[in-house]
């Protein structure tokens, strides 16, 4: 916290009045809202370096492209703590959670949809232009070895959870097929990797990103998917396909648009991400007990259910397995005493 106050003090040249603990999420990343008479600001606590390194290259990155993120006014020596942008507290998530139960959005709250969904691709191209892919964390790009992490954690951390019984070799060949159709993109784009509604910050009216630092060079799809499949906010079917065109007509403005090559890719890459999403529920909610995390199992499954009705040819032993999990399993895990109310 030193580092921090020592920052605020550079910065504004006074002491803070007050620097108190934001909410916590999945990260161990810690914020502090800080105000004083020198102003307002967030200060950051990370711990790895490198993911704190990948922040502040891709933060200027969106800040000299244009878009809003936050404005980073200090850094540490030792890189590990630095004061940016106070956004606010206009979380798209928090603004659109009094209509998440049944979906009357507003009028208002659609056109933030809107405006979100359509600045996306210019996120996805103009970061990606000219960017130093080395700099990012884990990894520079969405390779085959993410795509096996992602797979390793759904099986790991949620089905072999769940005590389904299912086929390890028939899972791994398709698993195989999925990894191999997933990274078959080109294009130096950038995939924000975890686009959602928690990440966008609604700032006089207009969308501000933030928790980026996962990036990496990546095909355009997948935030998509991470967008509109996110169990968190479970869109409707309608909404979903209004938003997805509304992010091609965006799309078209930076590359051509073949919509049923991307419709299969956007497809394939949905159910990626699903798997990925269960895989961290199943871990930060079964593992380590946190409700919200819990809560989104049912709706991840019901995802689930709903993106397998058209199957996977591709993937058959996956979509069968998948229809098994989301009619067959009772919430019952291996866990003593954990049980997932469905």
């Amino acid at each position: 916290m030193e580092r921090l106050l020592r920052l605020y003090r550079d910065w504004s040249g006074s002491e803070p009045a007050s620097s108190v603990l934001l909410p916590l999420s999945g990260s161990a990343r810690k914020y502090y809202r800080m105000t004083g008479e020198g102003g307002g600001v967030v200060g950051c606590i990370g711990t790895n370096p490198a993911e704190n390194r990948a922040f502040l290259e891709l933060d200027a990155q969106f800040c000299r492209r244009g878009l809003h993120a936050p404005a980073v006014y200090g850094v540490s020596s030792d890189g590990m703590a630095y004061l940016q942008e106070d956004l606010g507290d206009g979380q798209l998530f928090a603004l659109l959670e009094p209509a998440l139960a049944d979906g009357t959005f507003s009028r208002e709250q659609r056109d933030w949809l809107h405006d979100t969904v359509a600045l996306l691709p210019a996120v996805q191209f103009k970061v990606g232009e000219g960017f130093d892919w080395s700099v990012c964390f884990p990894d520079r790009e969405f390779n085959a070895r993410m795509v096996d992490f992602d797979l390793s954690y759904f099986k790991y951390d949620f089905l072999k959870l769940t005590a389904l019984e299912f086929d390890e070799i028939r899972l791994q060949d398709d698993f195989d097929r999925l990894r191999t159709d997933a990274v078959d993109f080109d294009g130096e784009t950038f995939m924000y990797r975890d686009f959602q509604a928690r990440n966008v910050l609604i700032k006089d009216g207009e969308p501000c990103f933030v928790d980026f630092q996962g990036g990496r060079r990546g095909p355009v799809e997948y935030d998509l998917a991470s967008f509109l499949w996110n169990a968190g906010t479970h869109f409707s079917a309608a909404l979903r396909r209004e938003l997805e065109g509304v992010y091609l007509r965006a799309l078209d403005a930076f590359r051509p648009v073949d919509e049923k090559d991307f419709y299969r890719r956007y497809r394939l890459l949905t159910l990626l991400r699903l798997l990925q999403e269960s895989g961290a529920y199943g871990f930060r909610g079964l593992v380590e007990r946190k409700q919200h995390f819990l809560d989104c199992i049912p709706l991840v499954v019901g995802e689930f259910r709903e993106l397998i009705s058209e199957p996977f040819p591709r993937y058959p032993y996956l979509t069968e397995l998948l229809q098994r999990l989301a009619s067959e399993w009772d919430g019952r895990t291996l866990l003593p005493g954990m049980e997932v109310a469905l």
